[in-house]
């Protein structure tokens, strides 16, 4: 009996409106209508989304194929034993299956011997549901998600400084409004390209690469990788010598800045200069635009943010925007660039090992309590903290690790740090299971896959960069023999012996997660289906009444006990692990425009493959000479994680010192560092040292690649 795959659908051109949706990529969440014409689906932008006004990149043009293109799952599959073959089986096999292997492992080793990973890509109402089954019906504290590697950094230094985590605490098109914006760390023309109009402005950018959002900048500053803290630091510096500081406003509605105008004195710029490679003149440059400007934002990236010091490096940028008096008013502020479709609400409800729904804290009791009410439980029974992303990883199929692990929504072979060490603890475990709509990377490792339904084919709602709650609609009925994900989960607590509690229906899943998050951070008890498709999405913090939601939270106080602010000291320290004579230069990573983060899906659609079909190295043409290497030469980049190989490309926009990798492939995360942020847990996917040598290079040629 072969695996079932959907029949592969043509991409037409749109020809009339059909339900109206959004995206299933990134976290601008465009707005799109999904219709049918002659039996084929089409695709057209919505103008009534702010996000992106009536825009779409190439990955949301081609989006209908992902609905229903040969690579689609449509029937479980089950494998007979670890070196057996996946092949179909019916539902009730596999998820018989599923549960009698977690009632056995638990009974032999414990309830957190079966674990769950989560992704920023499941809506609201799927994030939710997974936390309660993971704490109720599996009684595990070992629970995390791939918005760890994501948004983890930004969320808690936004949480420390403001009392709220909402990556832009106002409505996008205030962008527009700022005078000066500097994006640290992001390349929005790549990743989310309509955000580009919102882009009016006076542009400063940081970045090691001359990205495509570097060239639509009036100021690139071209950090060493590893390095955006130093420079903060150093911008502080100049603001507070230079008088750019606003003394009023950090007296009226700050606390905290003696501290940190002492730990940025050390940080003088030509010290700053040595350490990041970007002279002075231009650090003066971008302050005096900052601080002269009559409104100016601040904007963060994954950049800036996936380090092991991610948390001081977002809170050094912070500082900087406070000193300059710019969160809390009209048209300035700091915002954090959400990546995922849903990494802002998939770290609000329950799916991160330290959270419970609302953002609350699950070692607080106040909110252990309230969460227990709605859930029926007693307060003691729900676990407390489980491991974060990566040690979940690492831990897995370990003596005291879990032996089985539920993925949702997540390809962490591909996407993890050390990903050939994760795929080996994987292949570790007693019971791998997967739900996903493709068979990934990871799903073709697993005892059991279950194929589940997509973006255009359920109802459920996400929470845009915004803090927008907006609404996805079923535009088209999933191939038969799929279920969706809140069914799956649904059925699986059945099986382990809680049959109440669970729902298969969005509306009635949603309905509990505003009780449960109400009279948290983030309160959704105010938003209902019906007031997100009138409001066109509606802005968190919302409780009940007929308020329209919070678009601007900061505008009159902050979120914290005084309603100031809080300045946070950081200092400066190298990356956790810096280049020598054996790995002598830096590797950073990200995205291209036409691939979407582990690829899964992107990488399943020929337009997308012809415009970006394989990965690469971006490397200077210095270091190209040096190697005697030349454009589509095969390289070989080793780290001390292992190596792989990737043709060349020579471009004069990367620094001498640097080579940079696409990681929607399996390759790049080979690679890099799983070294972790003290604070988020971030791993530091954004420099580590490497060797780079010719596929063909003799021994004495590879010493050519080293550091002159």
């Amino acid at each position: 009996m072969p695996i079932s795959l959907s029949p592969p659908v043509t991409v037409m051109s749109p020809v009339h409106e059909g339900e109206a949706t959004h995206c299933p990529y990134c976290a601008l969440q465009c707005g799109m209508n999904v219709g049918e014409d002659a039996g084929k689906i089409t695709i057209t932008p919505r103008d009534d989304v702010p996000a992106n006004g009536g825009a779409l990149c190439q990955k949301g043009w081609t989006a209908a194929e992902l609905l229903s293109g040969g690579a689609r799952l449509t029937t479980p599959l089950a494998r007979a034993s670890r070196t057996a073959p996946l092949v179909p089986v019916t539902w009730e096999e596999a998820l018989d299956r599923v549960a009698a292997a977690v009632t056995a492992i638990q009974a032999g080793h414990g309830r957190d011997a079966v674990a769950v990973f989560g992704g920023g890509g499941l809506t609201n109402e799927k994030a939710y549901q997974l936390g309660k089954f993971a704490r109720v019906a599996l009684g595990t504290s070992q629970i995390d998600y791939n918005g760890r590697f994501c948004m983890s950094s930004a969320a808690a230094a936004a949480g420390r400084a403001f009392g709220m985590d909402r990556g832009l605490p106002f409505p996008i098109t205030d962008i527009g409004d700022a005078e000066v914006v500097l994006m640290a760390g992001g390349n929005v023309a790549e990743t989310m390209p309509p955000f580009l109009r919102h882009l009016r402005n006076t542009l400063i950018v940081v970045d090691p690469r001359e990205t495509r959002t570097a060239r639509h900048a009036a100021l690139h500053l071209r950090t060493a990788p590893g390095t955006d803290l130093a420079l903060a630091l150093a911008m502080l510096h100049i603001a507070i010598t230079e008088g750019y500081a606003d003394e009023e406003y950090i007296a009226a509605r700050t606390t905290g800045f003696e501290a940190v105008r002492a730990s940025a004195a050390s940080w003088w710029p030509e010290r700053a200069e040595r350490v990041t490679g970007v002279p002075v003149a231009e650090m003066r440059r971008a302050v005096h635009l900052l601080g002269t400007a009559r409104t100016a934002m601040i904007l963060t990236g994954r950049g800036a943010e996936q380090h092991a010091k991610g948390v001081d490096t977002v809170t050094a940028f912070i500082n900087l925007a406070l000193a300059l008096g710019l969160p809390g008013r009209a048209g300035s502020g700091y915002g954090c660039l959400t990546g995922q479709g849903n990494g802002q609400g998939g770290r609000e409800h329950g799916q991160k090992a330290d959270q419970l729904p609302g953002y609350r804290r699950i070692d607080d009791p106040a909110a252990r309590a309230h969460v227990a009410k709605v859930w029926g439980v007693d307060p003691a029974d729900l676990p407390g903290p489980g491991r974060s992303a990566y040690e979940l990883l690492d831990a897995l199929g370990t003596e005291d690790g879990p032996r089985a692990l539920l993925v949702f929504g997540s390809n962490p072979v591909v996407s993890a740090p050390r990903a050939r060490h994760v795929a080996e603890r994987l292949a570790a475990l007693d019971l791998l299971v997967v739900s996903d709509i493709v068979l990934s990377e990871t799903a073709a490792m697993a005892d059991v896959v279950l194929p589940t339904t997509q973006w255009a084919e359920e109802h459920g709602t996400m929470t845009n960069l915004e803090g927008r709650v907006l609404l996805r609609r079923r535009a088209v009925a999933p191939p038969p023999g799929v279920r969706s994900d809140l069914e799956i989960i649904a059925g699986l607590a059945a099986r382990l012996g809680r049959p109440e509690g669970f729902s298969g229906d969005p509306a009635t899943v949603f309905d509990e997660l505003r009780r449960a998050s109400a009279g948290g951070v983030a309160d959704y008890s105010g938003i209902t289906y019906e007031r997100i498709a009138a409001e066109t999405g509606v802005f968190w913090p919302a409780p009940p009444g007929d308020g329209p939601g919070t678009p601007r939270p900061f505008l009159d106080r902050f979120p914290t006990p005084d309603g100031r602010a809080r300045f946070v000291p950081v200092d400066h320290r190298p990356a956790a692990e810096d280049v020598d004579d054996d790995y002598p230069y830096y590797l950073t990573t990200g995205r291209v425009l036409a691939q979407y983060q582990s690829g899964a899906q992107t990488r399943r659609i020929a337009a997308l493959n012809a415009a970006a079909p394989e990965p690469y190295v971006e490397l200077h043409p210095d270091l190209a000479e040096r190697l005697e290497a030349a454009p589509g030469d095969v390289l070989r980049v080793t780290s001390r994680r292992g190596s792989v190989e990737a043709v060349a490309r020579v471009s004069p926009g990367i620094r001498r010192d640097t080579v940079f990798m696409p990681f929607h492939w399996e390759g790049a995360n080979r690679l890099t560092n799983p070294a972790l942020d003290p604070v988020s847990r971030m791993p530091e996917f954004k420099v580590c040292a490497v060797r780079v040598e010719r596929r063909d290079a003799a021994p004495a040629d590879a010493e050519k690649g080293r550091r002159r």
